[in-house]
């Protein structure tokens, strides 16, 4: 078995994991620094450098990430880790000056933290952004800065292109905040490139899903497949009609390395995602009849799910033609198999942590359950 694992046996044929997994024959191995690289894209993220055989770093402060998520790698030889934050200045000059090459994936992330956290989500977003441009432009180290679809803001015309005008909200809706410092990072890195000539690339993500992929921050997908494995209602927020367009960690990541190796990429903004629609209530039936659970579909107003006045956007559409133009992007895994891939990786940690948790029980319990 791969250092993928047995989650991503089945993606090994498509184009996705060929790309993902590509050797460049006849050119040296890179070493890359991933920020957040215990998070759910940047494990995953690290494992495709690793399988082409590079070096990777990472630094994680395990606020969202876990050490879980790196479990199958961190004891290889060209793997290090670090549990710091990404503002330690001393420790990212470091790392920064090993490296061919960083991801700054590192960020607040999810709607609830957004919005339960909007203090910690501008400091950690904007302060994190300015040390890795500071420290890459001592020697002109390769940048590429995750942005988010999140910086189109309540635009309604979709696709969302490139060079769209942003539309944000109010700043007294918190969800905006997150936005914001990332549209703040953007520039940031536009202006890096500008004028002290860092070759930065940024990727506007469009809900990347996969295994290793949380549902505590509010990350639709893993919540509704949490909820109707344990039967639990599948919740809902608003009426179900705002659609999403999902995209598999391993079409994300193969696109990712292929913008930071590209030269025409450097002082660009690409988006990163599916361009197929689904609406969140289709999405819900989805679930529930790939897991053929009982679960009720139930409806929440966002109001009591997030705070009063909570704004959400009604469609979130990527214009891929300008990535697909530079590197031939596009999506290969459907709805259906992400689902299936998030599923399954569900009940496999289901089953771990009852076989755990029965593994735990003292002899006198065993034989009280026994006789029931």
């Amino acid at each position: 078995m791969g250092l993928i694992g047995q989650n991503y046996e089945s993606y090994k044929s498509r184009k996705s994991y060929k790309s993902y997994k590509s050797y460049r024959r006849g050119k040296n191995k890179m070493k890359v620094l991933i920020t957040g690289g215990a998070g759910f894209i940047g494990s995953h993220l690290a494992e495709g450098h690793l399988e082409r055989g590079d070096e990777v770093y990472i630094i994680d402060d395990l606020s969202t990430g876990s050490m879980e998520n790196i479990g199958r790698i961190k004891g290889l030889s060209n793997f290090h880790y670090y549990l710091d934050s990404v503002t330690n200045h001393h420790l990212m000059a470091e790392l920064v000056d090993l490296c061919d090459a960083v991801y700054h994936l590192a960020a607040a992330v999810g709607v609830r933290l957004i919005v339960e956290s909007p203090v910690k989500t501008i400091e950690t977003n904007i302060r994190g952004t300015e040390v890795v441009l500071h420290h890459a432009a001592k020697k002109r180290k390769r940048v590429l800065i995750a942005s988010t679809s999140e910086v189109y803001g309540k635009r309604d015309q979709v696709p969302f292109g490139e060079n769209d005008d942003l539309v944000m909200g109010a700043t007294d809706k918190g969800r905006w905040s997150y936005a914001c410092s990332k549209a703040i990072d953007e520039f940031l890195a536009i202006a890096y490139w500008k004028e002290k000539k860092v070759p930065t690339v940024i990727a506007r993500l469009f809900n990347t899903v996969g295994p290793r992929q949380t549902g505590r921050y509010g990350m639709v997908i893993p919540n509704f497949v949490r909820q109707a494995l344990r039967g639990e209602d599948i919740t809902v927020y608003g009426d179900g009609s705002q659609s999403r367009c999902f995209a598999h960690v391993t079409d994300v990541v193969g696109a990712l390395i292929r913008l930071i190796e590209s030269q025409k990429a450097v002082g660009e903004v690409y988006n990163i995602g599916n361009d197929r629609e689904v609406t969140i209530l289709e999405l819900a039936e989805k679930v529930k009849s790939l897991t053929g659970s009982d679960s009720r579909i139930v409806f929440t107003p966002y109001d009591q799910a997030y705070e009063e006045g909570f704004e959400d956007m009604l469609r979130r559409v990527p214009d891929l033609s300008k990535i697909h133009k530079l590197i031939a992007y596009q999506p290969t895994v459907d709805l259906d198999e992400i689902l299936e891939s998030v599923i399954d990786y569900q009940r496999s940690e289901l089953a771990a942590s009852h076989a755990a948790a029965c593994a735990s029980e003292t002899p006198a319990i065993k034989a009280a359950i026994s006789l029931r």
